[in-house]
C-alpha cells in the first residue's frame, strides 16, 4: 500500500470507509453519545487524541515486535497502549472539564474497549503503512468517527424537536437514522479514485 497517497488515506479513512458508518466499529459510542451535538463533538475529539497516538504507539511496537520476532504480542502490546492512553485522556478530561467528565460518563472508559481503536492499530500494520501514512489514517478516521457523531447528535437534536410516531421513537428511530447515513456515506465510494 505504499502507492497510496496521504490525501486518499485520510479520506478513505474519514468518508469512504468511515470506522463507524462503513466498518460499523465504535458504534457503542456513537448510539450512547450522540445525545447531544457539543458532548458529540468533545468524546469525538477525545477519541481522535486517542487514535492518534495509539496509531504512532502502534507503528513503533510493530517495528520493534518484528524486529525481536515476536509478531505474536502485537495485539496485548495494542490494548496496553489504548487503556494507557485512555487513562491519560480521562484524567485531563476530569482536570480540566468535570461538566464534560460527568456528561461522558460511561462512554468515556468504553474508549478503551473501542473496536474502532483497536481496528485502526490493526489495519494500518496489516496494510504495511509508512509513519506518515499511519498518521493520515489516524487523522482520518478521527475526524470520520467524530463526523459520524456530530452528524448524529445534530439530527437527533432536531427530532426531539419534530412529532415523531410513539412507535418509532427511542432506540428504533435512532437506528433507523444510523441505517440512512450508513447508506448516505456509501455514495462517497467513488471519491479518490485511485
Amino acid at each position: 500500500m505504499v502507492s497510496e497517497t496521504h490525501w486518499f488515506i485520510f479520506l478513505n479513512a474519514a468518508l469512504i470507509n468511515n470506522f463507524v458508518l462503513s466498518s460499523f466499529l465504535g458504534i457503542c459510542p456513537f448510539l450512547g453519545v450522540s445525545g447531544k451535538v457539543e458532548t458529540a463533538s468533545r468524546m469525538g475529539a477525545a477519541v481522535s487524541f486517542v487514535m492518534l497516538v495509539s496509531s504512532v504507539c502502534a507503528y513503533g511496537i510493530h517495528i520493534a515486535l518484528v524486529a525481536i520476532n515476536a509478531p505474536y504480542l502485537q495485539l496485548i502490546s495494542y490494548i496496553v497502549v489504548i487503556a494507557s492512553t485512555v487513562q491519560l485522556v480521562e484524567m485531563i478530561i476530569k482536570k480540566f472539564s468535570p461538566a464534560l467528565f460527568r456528561a461522558l460518563g460511561i462512554f468515556l472508559p468504553l474508549i478503551t474497549t473501542n473496536c474502532a481503536i483497536l481496528g485502526l492499530a490493526l489495519f494500518q500494520t496489516n496494510r504495511h503503512y509508512d509513519f506518515f501514512q499511519s498518521l493520515s489514517f489516524a487523522l482520518g478516521a478521527g475526524v470520520g468517527f467524530t463526523l459520524a457523531l456530530v452528524i448524529m447528535a445534530g439530527i437527533r437534536e432536531e427530532l426531539q424537536l419534530s412529532e415523531t410516531p410513539g412507535i418509532v421513537k427511542g432506540a428504533a428511530l435512532t437506528l433507523m437514522v444510523a441505517g440512512i447515513l450508513s447508506m448516505a456515506f456509501m455514495g462517497f465510494a467513488g471519491l479518490g479514485g485511485q
